[in-house]
């Protein structure tokens, strides 16, 4: 909602004029005005500033784009003497150019013109049934589902016994699975975490008298309903049979320390970057957290490595876990934070691991040292104003140190310098390799003086203009570009095409003086020439480029150039 008003204000500063951020520059005089009534805008004038910055850039990045396509089409309908805005263009501006459907109603307002909002939503509907169709709720959420709900032991205990509510084979219920079959198992009790609150569902086994069924997932069919997904391995499955549940520890283990640690990196973070940092998604599975909040900018080095001591100081205390399920209102009370926009029950279960307390129905560990060793792999944008973070714990954190000292080693090998010295090393190789560049760009720029020199003998003249047409061995772009510069100064009078072969790739660039630029165009010029090397061009009438891919044809192409020019003139 803030981004829909904050870009109708651009909007409004881009109809008077306004072609750069603007709308951040007010901040300092609101501060001046409503600071002592609500101190939160002194506090945070900086990130504030910061922050509709951003925004602004972002969107007048692409306003232009978006006006020429509201313009384009307003027009077309001032034409055919239509009054209703096309809801499929509509919504194309929502999506590709960040355009919110008030904002492009706004404009049609102003021009008398309503906007097919029935043809919008149902183009948003398609959309939003693509991304569903694509996503990981296979069949759980689809299956229908009558009877007694499942009891959940994970928290105690890795292995339970059950009965089989219910069997389900292509999304419907069956009586049995048999051997090789996929399909969702239902139990009336398991040990099995079924996929909730960004933590993965477990795997495991379920063994019975007559077959064994392997789970790849659990996911919930109800909210207190599990399937447990996947195939039976041996024998068969029937309605009724009693089975031995047990969970994969190890799987289980790795995802309880990843999803700890996400409590403690939260908290970190918030340390860190500030107290406007809250969680906008999360995934947890065996190999790693992946943790996405609400922060504007990029983490610096230093930042990180703030984040990952201040976890890896809560992992030494080993820090015992507490996890108590209480009312709404005494959790509230009790400082837990909650997630804003999160629907919670009457009951709640608050999770006490180290200094942080949230809300979390997810499996954890049971001291804060079990998670071993605590290491950020990546950070990045996801989106307008979230950030993401993925992170390692206990044996793949350790994997992931040991491959990276592996690589420090392998450079240090090769540099034949000790591993501390690697940087220091590289540094010099790079400042050689500079120092090296500039030289071969000076001797590019001698060596095209030369060809110029040379080449300049070359031209034909046809009716009054000089026409040349060449290939410089081994030239770059900027080569043929410096080339064609120094032969227009040269020939006065000119229409040139030069061109280059490297890697199986043609380069061209056309030029024409500019007192020849009233009769022939350089990127028709090139266009020409390109079209019979497999490419194609464009650029201003003194000056194009172009590109192709067969250079077998480069030389009856080049021979040609005298014949066209001679046709234009």
């Amino acid at each position: 909602m803030l981004r829909r008003i904050i870009r109708r204000a651009i909007r409004h500063g881009y109809k008077l004029g306004a072609r750069a951020a603007f709308f951040h520059r007010m901040v300092a005089d609101l501060v001046a005005e409503m600071g002592e009534a609500y101190p939160e805008l002194k506090a945070g004038e900086r990130r504030i500033v910061d922050v509709l910055r951003q925004e602004e850039e972002r969107f007048f990045a692409t306003i232009e784009n978006g006006m020429a396509i509201v313009e384009a089409e307003l027009a077309a309908m001032e034409t055919a003497g239509n009054k209703v805005f096309d809801g499929d263009t509509a919504f194309k501006l929502h999506d590709t150019y960040g355009f919110p459907l008030d904002l492009t109603a706004d404009i049609c307002r102003e021009r008398g013109v309503t906007v097919d909002a029935a043809a919008f939503d149902a183009a948003m509907a398609r959309q939003k049934e693509q991304a569903r169709a694509a996503g990981k709720f296979r069949m759980a959420a689809n299956l229908e589902y009558e009877g007694p709900q499942t009891t959940f032991h994970g928290y105690e205990r890795l292995e339970e016994k059950g009965s089989i509510l219910a069997l389900y084979k292509d999304g419907a219920a069956v009586n049995e699975l048999l051997e090789g079959e996929m399909g969702v198992v239902v139990l009336d009790n398991t040990p099995f975490y079924a996929e909730s609150g960004g933590q993965v569902g477990d795997r495991g086994e379920l063994r019975g008298s007559a077959g064994i069924f392997a789970v790849e997932d659990t996911q919930k069919i109800q909210a207190a309903v599990f399937g447990h997904h996947g195939v039976v391995k041996t024998g068969r499955l029937s309605v009724g049979q009693g089975v031995n549940a047990r969970v994969d520890a190890a799987a289980r283990a790795a995802t309880a320390r990843n999803h700890s640690v996400t409590h403690l990196m939260h908290k970190a973070l918030r340390e860190v970057l500030g107290a406007h940092v809250q969680q906008k998604g999360s995934q947890v599975d065996p190999d790693k957290t992946r943790f996405d909040f609400a922060h504007s900018a990029a983490l610096s080095a230093e930042e990180i490595r703030e984040v990952e001591e201040i976890v890896n100081a809560e992992i030494l205390a080993n820090a015992a876990t507490d996890a108590r399920v209480m009312a709404l209102e005494d959790a509230q009370k009790s400082g837990a934070l909650m997630l804003f926009g999160e629907k919670y029950g009457d009951e709640v279960r608050v999770l006490t691991i180290g200094s942080s307390k949230e809300l979390c129905g997810g499996t954890h560990v049971a001291r804060t040292g079990d998670i071993g060793l605590f290491k950020i792999v990546m950070e990045g944008g996801v989106a307008a104003g979230v950030r993401r973070v993925e992170a390692v714990t206990g044996a793949n954190a350790l994997r992931y140190t040991q491959e990276q000292e592996r690589r420090v080693q392998g450079m240090s090998a090769l540099l034949k310098v000790q591993p501390d010295e690697v940087a220091e090393r590289v540094a010099g190789i790079l400042d050689n390799v500079r120092a090296l560049e500039k030289e071969l760009a000076r001797l590019k720029s001698k060596l095209a003086a030369s060809q110029g020199d040379d080449l300049a003998g070359q031209a034909v003249e046809v009716k009054g203009v000089k026409v040349l047409a060449a290939t410089l061995e081994g030239a770059d772009v900027p080569t043929l570009r410096e080339t064609m510069d120094k032969l227009k100064d040269k020939l006065k009078s000119a229409a040139i095409v030069l061109a280059s072969v490297a890697d199986g790739r043609v380069s061209l660039i056309a030029g024409v003086t500019a007192d020849q630029t009233g009769r022939l165009k350089a990127g028709e010029l090139v266009n020409f020439v390109a079209q019979q090397v497999g490419g194609k061009g464009g650029g201003r009438p003194d000056m194009a480029q172009a590109g192709g891919t067969d250079p077998g044809a480069l030389p009856a192409a080049l021979q040609g150039v005298a014949g066209w020019v001679d046709g234009r003139l």
